[in-house]
């Protein structure tokens, strides 16, 4: 079988490692903002730049209408969001594709710092005219 090449293949696995080394640093147990900061840290730590706590503007037919803040933009190429809650609200998933679709950005990881560390990697082709889009739920147990 061939294999495929994931977009933005070497940025990702390098963040979803920066999350398992922050889980297994910090465990379960504290507020979103905490996993956030010590994400942004691991991953400069890595060499990435970090942009936190952006804002989007949104606009309808040229009109501005609203604002989205995402919680963090690596290297200007991959969005992250990150959850601490118990149970990961399904609705968590449509947020970050919100979030694509406003940057404009094509690739996305939600990081799950609930009682066991799990990840989804959402991928969003924002070409005019192209709708394939397409959430991947990727291996939540290893980096």
């Amino acid at each position: 079988m061939a294999r495929v090449e994931l977009i933005e293949e070497a940025l990702t696995h390098s963040a979803i490692g920066a999350f398992f080394e922050v889980y297994n640093t910090l465990g379960f147990g504290f507020l979103e903002h905490i996993y956030t900061k010590a994400m942004e840290r691991e991953l400069i730590a890595r060499g990435y730049t970090i942009a936190r706590e952006v804002s989007i503007r949104i606009s309808y037919k040229g009109e501005y209408i609203g604002i989205q803040r995402l919680d963090m933009i690596v290297d200007g190429k991959l969005v992250v969001e990150t959850k601490s809650t118990t149970h990961l609200h399904p609705q968590a998933a449509r947020q970050l594709r919100s979030y694509l679709k406003g940057s404009g950005l094509e690739i996305g990881l939600l990081l799950h710092f609930g009682p066991e560390a799990k990840f989804y990697r959402q991928v969003l082709s924002n070409k005019k005219g192209d709708l394939a889009d397409r959430a991947d739920l990727a291996d939540t147990t290893k980096p």
